[in-house]
């Protein structure tokens, strides 16, 4: 199954503001967050939540290339900008096969400068916390993180599916 296939519209009211697609390289996360940012500001985004939204983008392309695709530059990430009359979403599919999410330990500097946490684990926990709401979708040969900004400011929350 191509990433393409999981955009099937599943509701009515989301307008297409922006999709592309790029290889899984190392560096390449950052041209596309500042691509997603650029589309969110044009929409009248605040440049405080543009950037949180650049965030979330950045270390969830990165995800998506290292633990989806593994770094296989011939696997691409497909970003697509959605927005409707409440929120603005961000979807971000890889070819990797979306497997069992395990549960997240919570990051803990201490822990982590005593060498009792691993140094890694840091993404998701920023991600969750730049937007208001993050979705895990997971299928057979795909694996799709969709991020949300409510316009009316919603609390944050986290859902897997």
């Amino acid at each position: 199954m191509q990433p393409e296939e999981v955009w099937r519209e599943k509701e009515a009211g989301w307008t297409l503001l922006d999709e592309f697609s790029m290889a899984s390289e190392p560096g390449l996360e950052r041209p596309a967050a500042d691509r997603v940012a650029m589309v969110a500001h044009s929409v009248g985004l605040p440049a405080s939540r543009a950037e949180q939204l650049h965030t979330a983008v950045a270390e969830t392309v990165l995800n998506a290339m290292e633990h989806g695709n593994q770094y296989q530059r011939e696997q691409s990430v497909l970003v697509r900008v959605l927005a409707s009359q409440e929120a603005l979403a961000v979807h971000v599919a890889d070819q990797g096969d979306g497997g069992t999410i395990s549960e997240r330990e919570m990051p803990d500097l201490a822990a982590k400068l005593a060498g009792q946490q691993s140094v890694r684990g840091w993404g998701f926990y920023l991600i969750e916390h730049m937007v208001d709401e993050v979705r895990t979708l997971k299928t057979e040969g795909q694996h799709t993180v969709e991020l949300f900004l409510y316009l009316e400011g919603k609390g944050s929350q986290h859902r897997d599916e």
